[in-house]
């Protein structure tokens, strides 16, 4: 009996869709990220880009759960001396809410190009709208 292995040219990539309302964001980032890297399908393949494309609506509602909200802090480098700022997640949601998913997002998938390839993959939206009704994604519940 062989391996089945998934290649390029055979996957046909589905669209589905999630609501960030009330989910803790740690959970909806797992979820997300198994789906772009194809984990749910029978023929998940590590090496060969089979995930699905994920649509992520209400970005700005996500929970967090303790102190995370205050505690935790995002850092941009400008690339000049002292040229480091740093953000907590209240700023962050109050002035990119999108940024918060894709970087959880981003930090579960492994760190290498078919991963980069993946997070193209990810569709977030800070509202309830979003510009892919006419891919018809199925809703997925976290």
């Amino acid at each position: 009996m062989k391996t089945f292995l998934a290649k390029k040219e055979t996957v046909q990539p589905k669209w589905h869709l999630i609501d960030a309302e009330g989910k803790v964001l740690g959970r909806l980032a797992v979820k997300a990220a198994n789906i772009i890297r194809g984990r749910h399908k029978a023929a998940y393949t590590p090496s060969v880009d089979n995930g699905d494309f994920v649509v992520i609506i209400n970005a700005e509602k996500v929970v967090l759960t303790g102190k995370k909200e205050v505690q935790n802090e995002y850092m941009f480098f400008s690339g000049f001396v002292g040229g480091e700022s740093f953000r907590n997640m209240a700023q962050q949601r109050a002035r990119n809410p999108e940024f918060i998913i894709t970087h959880a997002v981003k930090g579960m998938l492994p760190k290498n190009r078919i991963a980069r390839k993946m997070l193209t993959k990810l569709r977030v939206f800070a509202g309830p709208k979003h510009d892919h009704d006419a891919q018809n994604p199925v809703v997925v519940s976290v």
